[in-house]
């Protein structure tokens, strides 16, 4: 599925190539699952949770709306009190209203999004309260698939480029843009990469 990415990479970058020779076969697959609405609401619960947890608090979020698919209009008749007993709180109460706001206004306009370039869909997103350009990326990686898409802030990457290049200290986003430049038009596997490089890095510590 991703062949031709990763004879880019090898071709444009030795270093990268290493870390793929390391961690083997690419198995990097867009989530289909649900809907766009559905991806961005456990996208809100799972901000700064263990997945554990989030798990669970997404699913008593599903049993809240009846134990039925996730939608703009069964989220809203779920009472606060619910939802903050589910586990939500108030501060991501508050981004799934502001979700379900705009997706009801259509504001939002998840019908259209497959067909939008990448910086439409983060102009987009970031307009709900609480999904900013970090979570824009995650959805265009991995609901969309989009093959170019280089999170530079991400504490995870600029780790990945670090043990990767043998850097001493951790690069700042600039220059793990300037590093990750000639990767391009294939920077979303190479970012799978880079976040599974660390994984390995935490089994051999």
């Amino acid at each position: 599925m991703h062949r031709k990415a990763i004879v880019h990479l090898r071709r444009v970058d030795p270093v990268l190539g290493s870390v793929i020779e390391r961690v083997g076969s690419c198995r990097l697959r867009p989530d289909p699952t649900g809907t766009h609405f559905e991806f961005l609401t456990r996208s809100i619960v799972y901000q700064q949770l263990s997945g554990k947890a989030a798990a669970t608090i997404f699913g008593r979020v599903v049993t809240a709306c009846g134990g039925r698919p996730i939608t703009p209009a069964r989220v809203a008749r779920v009472p606060d009190d619910a939802l903050r007993a589910a586990g939500l709180s108030r501060q991501k109460l508050g981004y799934l209203r502001d979700l379900v706001t705009l997706a009801r206004a259509r504001k939002l306009r998840l019908a259209a999004i497959d067909e939008m370039s990448d910086d439409e869909i983060a102009s987009q997103l970031t307009q709900v309260k609480g999904v900013g350009i970090w979570t824009a990326q995650m959805f265009l990686m991995f609901r969309l698939g989009r093959p170019d898409v280089f999170p530079v802030t991400d504490l995870g990457i600029r780790k990945g480029v670090q043990v990767a290049y043998g850097l001493r200290t951790l690069p700042a986003p600039e220059r793990v843009a300037r590093i990750g430049a000639r990767w391009a038009p294939h920077r979303t596997v190479a970012s799978w990469y880079l976040w599974r490089l660390l994984d390995l890095e935490v089994l051999a510590a």
